[in-house]
């Protein structure tokens, strides 16, 4: 190919190499495993310039929005300022497009009362429907009740 990337078809390395000096710019191989190998006129410093660009934002989509698991401990005599506080914590989370599990430890005598826990799950989720949806809904494992939940 020559500067204006037209074809030009099989030419001689010499011949390429004139043109290619003729415009002032460089002769590069760009597939050199191809029968016979492609070479193009270009300005090989920019090229190079555009292919480090690329990669760099390639880079900077892959690594701009990596979803993690965050975590919040309730109990459940958790006062309700606190789970509020907890709750806007969690909203930031799902905003950011994190993925937000709530845990509900239990102690003693509270695993009796397991019905608590999972109202105040409940309630959670009522609040945020309208930033977040159920993968995982309320489950008792041990003396534990977890609860997924993931941005919209």
């Amino acid at each position: 190919m020559d500067h204006d990337d037209n074809q030009v078809g099989i030419v001689d390395a010499y011949v390429a190499l004139e043109r290619a000096r003729g415009v002032n710019l460089d002769l590069v191989e760009v597939a050199p495993n191809g029968e016979p190998p492609v070479c193009k006129i270009m300005d090989y410093g920019k090229w190079l310039y555009e292919q480090k660009r690329k990669y760099r934002e390639s880079r900077k989509k892959s690594h701009q929005h990596t979803a993690t698991l965050k975590e919040i401990r309730l109990r459940p005599e958790t006062d309700k300022h606190d789970l509020e506080i907890k709750m806007k914590k969690a909203h930031a989370f799902l905003e950011k497009g994190h993925k937000v599990q709530f845990t509900m430890f239990f102690r003693g005598r509270q695993m009796l009362h397991q019905d608590k826990g999972l109202a105040v799950l409940d309630g959670i989720v009522e609040q945020m429907e309208d930033i977040a949806k159920i993968d995982r809904p309320a489950k008792m494992a041990h003396r534990r009740m977890t609860l997924l939940l993931i941005p919209k």
